[in-house]
């Protein structure tokens, strides 16, 4: 099975992006990573793709949205990451 195409929409500072894109590491996943700190496109982009999105980070998998890291560490704890990862 191939791994997924992952997106995370990040900012600087913030502690939940950090503990977002460690869990990624550390299954060994790539991810393109879209800093909205400075708002701009990507910010408008994230918006559009995430209906009400109004924190970050925003981790999409195969394009579809997952939520934050609070989301993806209960996929994880639930053993339903891994298979959206392609992993």
């Amino acid at each position: 099975m191939a791994t997924s195409k992952v997106e995370i929409y990040t900012k600087w500072g913030c502690p939940y992006c950090a503990s977002a894109k460690a869990l990624l590491d550390r299954k060994g996943v790539a991810y393109t990573e879209y800093d909205i700190t400075m708002g701009g496109p990507k910010r408008a982009e994230m918006l559009e793709r995430v209906p009400g999105a109004s924190t970050v980070p925003q981790v999409l998998i195969d394009g579809r949205p997952f939520g934050g890291f609070d989301d993806i560490s209960a996929l994880d704890r639930a053993g339903k990451l891994d298979p959206l990862l392609g992993l």
